[in-house]
């Protein structure tokens, strides 16, 4: 099984996305990210990673055309309010929306609960998927 998350930057929601898929299903999934205008991981992704021992810090932010489309299976985009990337292929289709942690203001303190917040939901639907998955079910749509 091969899984794509993609959003705009690639610098928060598909990074972590990518992040928290690698720890809830291991070896089992083959999974990457990849935004269409990459600029970079943002630090405070690495760093709410980094709280649940994920390491990400020496992740890059990476193009659509930078993926091995080859065999994916699904195609997740977590975009909410910005247009999310297109890929045109035979891989299933799934809509996360999620609000972008990158664009909040503040202390850093503020931008820290921004981005627990987002990878926390994005956590909690990756469990939804892995339940679906290991009950059989084999990735039906939450």
């Amino acid at each position: 099984m091969k899984v794509v998350f993609l959003c705009v930057a690639n610098s928060a929601r598909s990074q972590m996305a990518e992040a928290l898929a690698r720890k809830a299903f291991g070896l089992e999934v083959e999974v990457a990210s990849a935004g269409s205008r990459p600029s970079f991981v943002h630090p405070v992704a690495i760093e709410v990673l980094a709280e649940l021992d994920i390491d990400h810090s020496k992740a890059t932010s990476k193009g659509v055309d930078d993926v091995d489309w080859n065999g994916v299976d699904f195609v997740i985009t977590l975009c909410e309010d910005e247009v999310c990337p297109l890929h045109i292929g035979s891989a299933k289709k799934l809509h996360w929306p999620f609000p972008d942690p990158a664009g909040s203001l503040g202390t850093h303190t503020e931008k820290l609960t921004s981005f627990r917040t987002v990878r926390d939901q994005i956590a909690a639907r990756l469990e939804e998927w892995l339940i679906l998955w290991r009950s059989g079910s084999r990735f039906r749509a939450p």
